[in-house]
């Protein structure tokens, strides 16, 4: 629920973790579908230049996507905030208040807060409600969409490199699809141990889940 400024983003930083996983990993995967697509005996020099001009241009695409929604969604989530701090200020009594409050805390937050803090919170919000910032798109938001546009871009190159640096094209795809799994357990390691759920786990289990991804994708003609 934290208000952003003109300096951050909606959270504090211009993404936090878990965007900045969901990011990359849709640029890995995105570009492990094209290049998945090569026939190795068949492609020749204009197949890897149109596959290239492709990928990137398909991730640019979304990358452009992906940063105007950003900007959007920020903007809800400071709209919610504010409907939520005047909804707690406007609340017909303190109960009432806490109520609206514990509704829209993290679940099970709300369990392990006493009555006490949990009115403190109330207090404090109902105090500023009247002054509380109409929402509005910031600096910030700006800075996110132009990192959520970077690691979608940034997310491609490396797989396909290989195509521009190797000519033989059946050894291109294959170092190309050991780097886009290798990224895809990197990625997965991370946020496993930043969500403390077992970095190895979760690094395997992201490199099980992107295989599976990329292979639905083609299959589905993506």
């Amino acid at each position: 629920m934290a208000e952003a400024d003109d300096t951050g983003s909606r959270r504090g930083t211009v993404l936090d973790p878990t965007d900045r996983f969901s990011e990359v990993v849709f640029g890995i995967v995105m570009a492990m579908t094209f290049t998945g697509t090569v026939s190795v005996a068949n492609a020749g020099e204009q197949d890897i230049h149109d596959l290239l001009y492709a990928a990137l241009g398909g991730n640019l695409a979304w990358g452009i996507v992906d940063a105007v929604m950003y900007v959007i969604t920020s903007l809800a989530d400071r709209g919610w905030t504010h409907r939520l701090v005047r909804s707690i200020g406007g609340a017909k009594d303190a109960d009432a208040g806490r109520r609206i409050l514990t509704d829209n805390l993290p679940e099970g937050l709300a369990e392990l807060l006493p009555t006490g803090v949990l009115e403190g919170i109330r207090t404090a919000i109902a105090d500023g409600a009247l002054n509380a910032p109409q929402p509005r798109v910031t600096r910030g938001d700006f800075a996110g969409a132009l990192g959520v546009f970077s690691l979608v871009v940034l997310g491609t190159l490396p797989v396909t490199l290989p195509f521009v640096f190797v000519s033989d094209v059946a050894l291109a795809m294959r170092v190309s699809q050991g780097i886009g799994l290798t990224m895809l357990f990197l990625n997965g390691f991370a946020l496993g141990h930043y969500a403390g759920f077992g970095a190895w786990r979760w690094g395997l289990a992201m490199l099980a889940i992107g295989v599976a991804l990329v292979s639905v994708v083609i299959a589905l003609g993506g």
